[in-house]
Order: structure tokens, then sequence, then C-alpha cells
């Protein structure tokens, strides 16, 4: 998995959690500064998500039920950094969001993940704040994620390089930065995402292309290998009801089958698109 452009390896499931009727509820599961969500179109773009990652990416879909106590529970990406067959099971910036790592740890021990867990109280991690290139690890120093939390990931996946990247702002990481491919990273335009960009270029002892995207939240985006026989690569992303002005960019990414979805309702609860799911790179035992 460490040769370049193979570490971003075949996906096999994906593990999504329900929205709770508690997502809509006043300050709860709605920023400060958008307007209280619908919570019925938020569950069905969380059902069109799901039924995107089972039948056109071809992956088994893990779905855990929605917790009424879990209001942000659907943004379990935050909950976990997962490559092969290990799970960091990350510490949330938020106490109140800790009690959300019991339902993913339990799934992914039973899928025969090694688990790893952290143990310091001083450190920090939401699992949106690391990308990973297929290369190499990039962890975003952000509200969310501290140095300690960034130390964490280097020490569980020894492997790889792990670089921190300051992250000005409210954002994680993979709120304006992902990979568009095996060697390209896309990113947002605004500030914050060139600059995040930038340092990551100076880091990292590898080439990669770069595209930039009008929209920050376009860059939010998973690259998946599925199990399917003969199929492309695909890029999950947010479409064009989302988020118009970056798909025709989109476009110029090569050899990859872009595959739209929509979460604008699940984003007033704070979630992009890398944040409602975990996607396995390698088969778990059953």
């Amino acid at each position: 998995m460490g040769t370049p452009g193979e570490g971003l390896g075949r996906c096999s499931h994906a593990l999504i959690r329900g929205v709770p009727g508690s997502l809509g509820r006043e300050g709860e599961g709605v920023a400060v500064d958008l307007p209280p969500l619908d919570l019925a179109k938020a569950q069905r773009e969380h059902g069109v998500l799901g039924g995107k990652l089972r039948q056109r990416l071809g992956l088994q879909l893990l779905e855990l039920p929605p917790e009424e106590q879990l209001p942000f529970g659907p943004l379990l990406g935050d909950i976990a950094v997962v490559h092969g067959d290990t799970a960091l099971i990350t510490r949330p910036w938020s106490p109140a969001r800790r009690p959300e790592v019991d339902g993913v740890r339990k799934t992914l021990q039973d899928l025969g993940l090694r688990i790893m867990e952290i143990k310091d109280e001083n450190a920090t991690l939401d699992g949106t704040d690391v990308l990973f290139t297929g290369r190499e690890f990039f962890v975003g120093l952000s509200k969310w994620t501290n140095h300690r939390g960034a130390e964490i990931v280097a020490d569980t996946f020894r492997d790889f390089a792990v670089s921190t990247v300051p992250v000005s702002g409210p954002s994680h990481l993979r709120g304006f930065c992902g990979m568009g491919g095996p060697r390209t990273v896309v990113a947002g335009s605004s500030e914050a995402a060139q600059k995040a960009v930038r340092a990551m270029a100076a880091l990292t002892d590898h080439p990669y292309a770069s595209l930039t995207l009008p929209d920050d939240a376009a860059a939010d985006c998973l690259f998946l290998r599925s199990g399917l026989p003969g199929a492309s690569p695909f890029l999950l992303h947010r479409g064009s009801g989302d988020l118009p002005n970056s798909q025709e960019v989109l476009q110029k990414l090569p050899d990859v089958t872009l595959v739209p979805v929509s979460c604008s309702e699940l984003e007033k609860a704070g979630a992009g698109l890398s944040s409602l799911c975990l996607v396995l790179s390698t088969r778990p035992h059953s």
C-alpha cells in the first residue's frame, strides 16, 4: 500500500450513521449562523448518499442506527481515522461528541480491524483534519485538532510520513482540501485553503498536481477505487445543486468517474461530505 499511487486502495465497505430527529433541534445540530435545517430533507440527502455508496460505487454499506442523544452522530468521519487494517479512534475536541466513539469502535472491531485509542487527555483529534494522500498523511492543526493529536496519528501509522498543516478559521483540513486522484490535490480558493496547500507542498517529498476549485466545500470530496470489476476510480463530490460554480473545474480531473451528491441541508449541522462516511480501503475479516 506504500508504493506511489497505490496507497489509495480499493474500497470494500462504507460505514454511515442514520440522521436522528435531534439533528434539527435548535442549539444541538444547527450551525449558529444558518437557519434551522429541514430534517426530512437532511434525512433524504443521507439516504441518497447511502444509496450511491452501495449501488453506484459497489460498496458493502454498514449503517449504524440514529441515536437521539447523539445529535452529531452522522458526522462519523470525525470519529475514526482508518487505513488498511488499523482504525485510530479519535478524541473529538467537543466533550459532548465523545460518546459517539462507542458505536463506531464496536463496529470496526467487529469487522476485524486493529483498534487504536487515544488515552492522552491533552490530545484532541477530529478525523476530518486528517488527509491521506496514498503516500503520506497531513494533519490539520485546527480548532478541533492539536499537536498531541497529530503526534498520535504519527505514532499509529508509522509506515508513513505524517506532517502538520495550519488550518485557520472554523474549518477542518478536509473541509477545503482533498484528493482528486492518486496524485492530485484539490483545494478551495480561499486564503485558508491556499495557505494549507502551500504548506503541504513545502513539506512533502512527493510531487502532487493541484487543482483549485471556486468553492472550498467542493474540495471536501472522496476519491475511491471500488471493488467493482473493471470500474474506473470514482470521485464522490458535491453536485451542481449544491456548488454549481465548481462543476466545470471538477470535469478537468482525468481518469475518474464523477459521482455527485448533495449535503446542503446536512451542512447546516456542520457536516462536510468526508464527515458523513467512513470508507474502508481493505477487506476486513468477516
